[in-house]
């Protein structure tokens, strides 16, 4: 812990309008950048998808003005098996690196973990300017294979070797596609690294005086936890992107093994290693699901705080267990690779520690569970969102132990119960932890508050709508409802269509229950009530503040901490809790030294 007056990067406020809101070194406006690119993708996500589940449910049914987008994947509107398979592939992809990841980690951890720990900036300002301007470029490059070639990839967002090396003769989309995407991915893995390499040195360097590490708010703990993630997992996936590239523009051979023949032609590869790529990718893609999910547990926890109006019932437990979830997440990844033709030995070595991780996210529900019991939890959209963020977490975990029996996921990978697994435990969980911190923290970034009656409605139909979509696919799975397919010909997948066009007709409803977000969004942006400075009597630095926050985040103070983040249910001069720059002293059992 340093004082922030002699380690905090220092540069002049922008004058411009370029340099202001556009290459700005601010982290307040870098997070805003971050979050609006986030809510853009998730949109083109959101809509790849109502595209794919109305083809699904209704196979032959044209969709108007989707020939526009491609002549030759949707002839007159009717999507074919490869297109499906494309947009399934971009669907993937946009979600879990320009959602998923983006939006808690590099948009809300940009704007708040410098004012958390009292900075006045990130360490490194230009790095963050850029890495933020790479993971756009990033998303301009993959959103540039809908329009060049044939098309984007279509070999899901886990890419395979070899499909994602042989090149054009693999199909639509393997050629130039396919290189876009790994160029994408690379660029996007560069953002993160340098997104990364400020997230450390802010949270170990930048403290101000008296916070202490054990001082920092939980959502501050998640984002130190999750950079030091990303660090090594997006540090492996860059450079097998850039072997992909290579296989395609070099000649090399690095993911395709000798003498493979594709449409009766031998093609022009030796030496290479189709497994390479799974242990590679996985290598990186088990700790992006706790990449995406660890910085909800921090903000679902700071938020259920802030209403329960108590602390949680060890915040250092909560911590180790964030700590213990990142460790082991390297040490799952096999997992996903049960069906790869592993040594049975291996699965089981792979397996255990899939179970035993199982163990710390239990130890963060229950602390939860516990904390909320006999609390007076305040009910608004925050809170709401923190508890369906729970609710999402513990059903999408319950189906993970069994796809860590290998006997049990062999049977059952290739199916919609794995679908249904992620989407819950990563997907829907990550995203309603988005949404409890976007109606908690609004009122900071944008100096509004947002509508709590529109707020609420957007719960309910959220929370109802992720569980008749995602529930059925756990049924599907069961029946033996092969994921990836465009169309269930198939007698046994008949009966199963109904189904279909059940979850079709709630995901439609579901996604327009996002329009009632955005339009509160927008529209409390420009005329919501203004916002206080501290509109839920929180504790933490960023509430100590003026809202917005001034450029340099405490206008020209340096904020000195006296407490650590949570002391709700105290006797105080203010009410019934007590500001970390408080040096007001009360008696209480939960102040942290």
């Amino acid at each position: 812990m340093h004082d922030t007056s002699v380690q905090a990067a220092h540069h002049a406020p922008p004058t411009s309008f370029i340099r202001k809101h556009i290459f700005s070194q601010d982290h307040k406006v870098i997070g805003k950048q971050y979050y609006a690119l986030a809510l853009f993708a998730a949109i083109v996500g959101m809509f790849l998808s109502w595209l794919m589940r109305i083809h699904l449910a209704w196979n032959n049914a044209a969709i108007p003005g989707l020939q526009l987008l491609s002549s030759s994947g949707a002839p007159g509107g009717v999507m074919t098996p490869e297109y499906y398979l494309q947009l399934m592939t971009m669907h993937g992809t946009i979600m879990v690196f320009f959602v998923l990841t983006t939006a808690p980690f590099a948009a809300f951890g940009n704007f708040f973990l410098p004012i958390q720990v009292g900075a006045e900036d990130m360490p490194f300002p230009r790095f963050n300017m850029m890495s933020f301007w790479v993971t756009f470029v990033a998303f301009l490059v993959l959103m540039a294979s809908f329009f060049v070639g044939d098309g984007p990839t279509l070999g899901g967002w886990t890419q395979y070797a070899p499909l994602n090396s042989i090149g054009a003769v693999g199909g639509p989309g393997q050629g130039t596609g396919v290189v876009l995407w790994a160029i994408s991915i690379a660029l996007f893995c560069v953002g993160q690294l340098l997104g990364s390499l400020n997230f450390i040195p802010t949270t170990l360097d930048l403290r101000v005086k008296g916070m202490s590490l054990m001082r920092l708010p939980l959502s501050a703990w998640a984002w130190f936890i999750t950079s030091c993630m990303g660090l090594t997992a997006f540090a492996v996936l860059m450079p097998a992107c850039i072997l992909v590239i290579l296989d395609h523009v070099a000649g090399t051979s690095f993911f395709v093994a000798s003498n493979l023949v594709l449409n009766d032609q031998v093609l022009p590869h030796s030496g290479g290693s189709t497994l390479l790529w799974q242990h590679l990718f996985w290598f990186f893609g088990h700790p992006e699901v706790y990449i995406a999910i660890v910085p909800g547990i921090g903000i679902v926890s700071h938020v259920l705080i802030t209403n329960m109006r108590r602390p949680m019932l060890s915040a250092r437990v909560l911590i180790y267990s964030m700590g213990a979830l990142a460790v082991l997440s390297y040490m799952v990844y096999g997992h996903h690779m049960f069906v790869s033709g592993m040594n049975p030995f291996s699965s089981l070595a792979f397996s255990f520690p899939t179970l035993v991780i199982t163990i710390p996210s239990t130890v963060v529900v229950l602390i939860w569970t516990f904390s909320l019991y006999g609390s007076k939890l305040r009910i608004n959209s925050a809170s709401l969102f923190a508890l369906g963020f729970i609710s999402m977490f513990v059903s999408g975990g319950v189906s993970g132990f069994f796809l860590a029996q290998p006997s049990i996921d062999i049977m059952l990978h290739a199916t919609y119960f794995v679908v249904g697994h992620f989407h819950l435990v990563m997907g829907v969980a990550a995203m309603f932890g988005i949404f409890a911190g976007t109606y908690f923290w609004f009122p900071k970034m944008a100096g509004r508050m947002m509508n709590e009656t529109l707020g609420k409605l957007h719960f309910w139909l959220s929370f109802v709508g992720a569980y008749c979509i995602f529930m059925p696919f756990h049924y599907l799975g069961m029946a033996g409802n092969i994921r990836r397919y465009s169309t269930f010909t198939d007698d046994f997948l008949q009966p199963l269509i109904p189904v279909h066009r059940f979850i079709t007709v709630a995901a439609l409803i579901t996604g327009a229950a996002q329009l009632v977000f955005l339009y509160n969004l927008i529209h409390s942006r420009y005329w919501g009530k203004p916002a206080p400075d501290n509109p839920w009597e929180a504790t933490s630095l960023e509430w100590s503040t003026a809202t917005p926050p001034p450029f340099d985040n405490f206008g020209g103070k340096h904020p000195v901490v006296y407490h650590d983040p949570y002391q709700y249910g105290v006797e105080s001069s203010v009410g019934d809790y007590l500001m970390q720059t408080s040096p007001e002293q009360v008696k209480t059992e939960h102040d942290e030294k």
